[in-house]
């Protein structure tokens, strides 16, 4: 089997784009740990920090899981649903923001 027919089955993809992306996880890596380095507070720092994180899980599922060369019926029967749990998750949060807010204006 010469390299052009593994290239057109997608078997086969470049040890350059795994180093990139190894790189570019050390970065954000970095990037994370210099937020507490530079002792930012607040919402800053949380937001910082969770914006890395989901760079660095997505390129984790991306390029080292394969997702991006799946079908995309495949993507969105492994990414829908936990999607759909962070909504909810953040539904259920702004609905207990409204009833702390309920109790603490009617039950002091």
């Amino acid at each position: 089997m010469d390299a052009g027919k593994t290239q057109e089955h997608g078997q086969g993809h470049p040890v350059g784009l795994y180093l990139k992306v190894w790189a570019l996880l050390f970065v954000l890596s970095t990037l994370s740990y210099l937020v507490d380095y530079f002792h930012v507070q607040g919402p800053l720092r949380w937001s910082l920090i969770v914006i890395f994180m989901l760079l660095k899980a997505g390129l984790i599922v991306a390029v080292f899981m394969h997702m991006a060369w799946e079908r995309l019926a495949l993507v969105c029967a492994i990414l829908l649903p936990p999607l759909a749990l962070l909504v909810l998750v953040a539904l259920m949060a702004i609905e207990a923001g409204h009833t702390l807010a309920i109790r603490q204006l009617f039950f002091r």
